[in-house]
């Protein structure tokens, strides 16, 4: 089982919790790296934060994972996170690259346990070190048959803090299960970081 006092649950857990969480750690000097997910929940973040006019810069953003697809491809996180911060810096994953350390890993999970792009079965590149891997889950989801860049655990565990952002009861019981010592990348990230993990969880 998981070190219940490194791993806690945020009260409240929605995004707009999420969004004051990102907003607290622009306010640290700078410069900073931050690390967030692909999907649709971090432009929605973002778009709370901008109601606010905070300053972006000396703030590097990469993202925890993509899809091998051009920018312009309505699958591509890239391209979704560039058009919600077509003003920040995004440092963009290349297969091999090391990958510095973070001040906040933002991760989400799907219900399967899987972060970044890290699945429970997959086909990856392994690389020593903080690096970008290439992946490919097995089987490929049909919503998104994709091969995959990723960062590696090292790199997802090289952070001053993580937080993981995650809505929905069905995912609600996959943490938990993973808390109680199920065989799931989440429960990876849960049992191998090192900095403290703090769960946001809303319905």
């Amino acid at each position: 089982m998981t070190d219940p006092g490194r791993v806690t649950w945020a009260e409240p857990g929605d995004l707009a919790a999420v969004a004051e969480r990102v907003a607290a750690e622009l306010a640290r000097p700078r410069p900073l790296r931050l690390c967030v997910p692909g999907g649709s929940t971090a432009p929605k973040v973002f778009a709370m934060l901008a109601e606010h006019g905070l300053d972006w810069a000396d703030v590097t953003i990469t993202l925890n994972d993509d899809r091998r697809v051009p920018d312009d491809h309505p699958a591509s996180n890239h391209g979704k996170l560039r058009a919600a911060l077509p003003d920040v810096a995004i440092e963009r994953l290349v297969e091999g690259a090391e990958v510095a350390p973070f001040d906040l890993v933002w991760l989400g999970m799907g219900e399967d346990g899987h972060v970044a792009s890290l699945f429970p079965h997959m086909r990856a590149e392994l690389r020593p070190g903080p690096r970008v891997i290439a992946t490919t889950p097995i089987p490929l989801p049909p919503e998104a048959p994709f091969d995959r860049l990723s960062l590696n655990w090292r790199a997802l565990f090289a952070t001053r803090e993580v937080i993981l952002v995650v809505t929905g009861a069905a995912k609600r019981r996959v943490i938990e299960a993973a808390l109680a010592g199920a065989d799931l990348p989440v429960a990876t990230l849960f049992a191998g970081a090192q900095a403290p993990v703090t769960i946001y969880w809303s319905a």
